[in-house]
């Protein structure tokens, strides 16, 4: 994810994604941004993350369905056959593209929030105006309401609409919310988004700075203790 450090500094250049299925989301986050966003202030999204943090917990399931060696994380060929089973139509080299994008521990395993993540980059990409349109993309419409909550909240964060969130974007919208020290919180959250450090946010950044911000992992943490004690 870090390749291209140091090459986006100034916002005038354009910004290259470094895989195929990068350049397909955010093509496909173009396409919803035409559409615009019901998030009016930053503070809305944040009053949402505990409903968010519901929906994905009713999702573990669903991971540990796919985690058939039950090792807590999901592989390549688990994820070809959670594919399968979602009837998604996605090619074997997609397929892996997706696994690599979203296993950025890179330990060959996705945890539960990279498994979030993925999800949500599916429910992205299935939005293809060349695909007929099934009511449910992917067979789970209270995760894919989440997923559109999430979509609107970085349309309404990517003010220019180029499918990527810049600094100034996200202090303007944090700036929107009135708060004193909107400044200081925007550069905190946009260093937490921002992990390869090339100023610019994508939809994955965004999505794996969120499920830190309503605690996935931290939960995780707690029911593994639980379950030792």
């Amino acid at each position: 994810m870090g390749g291209a450090v140091g090459k986006a500094g100034s916002p005038k250049k354009p910004w290259i994604p470094e895989t195929k299925i990068e350049a397909k989301v955010v093509e496909a986050m173009r396409r919803s941004e035409t559409h615009g966003s019901s998030i009016k202030s930053f503070n809305s999204i944040i009053l949402k993350f505990p409903k968010i943090d519901e929906s994905f917990r009713k999702c573990k399931a669903t991971f540990e369905q796919f985690d058939e060696d039950s090792n807590g994380s999901i592989d390549k060929e688990e994820l070809r056959k959670c594919f399968h089973k979602l009837e998604t139509a996605f090619t074997d080299e997609e397929i892996n593209d997706l696994f690599e994008t979203c296993d950025v521990n890179e330990d060959m395993g996705m945890k539960f929030s990279e498994f979030i993540v993925l999800l949500c980059l599916v429910y992205l990409l299935k939005d293809d105006p060349a695909t007929p349109q099934a009511k449910s993309r992917i067979g789970m419409p209270d995760l894919e309401a989440t997923f559109e909550t999430l979509v609107g909240a970085f349309v309404f964060l990517d003010k220019n609409k180029d499918g990527y969130v810049s600094k100034s974007e996200m202090v303007q919208a944090i700036n929107e919310s009135g708060e004193r020290s909107s400044g200081r919180i925007a550069m905190k959250r946009f260093e937490e988004m921002d992990w390869d450090k090339n100023g610019m946010v994508n939809f994955k950044e965004f999505m794996f700075a969120f499920t830190d911000w309503v605690g996935i992992d931290d939960n995780e943490d707690e029911e593994e203790g639980e379950e030792e004690d």
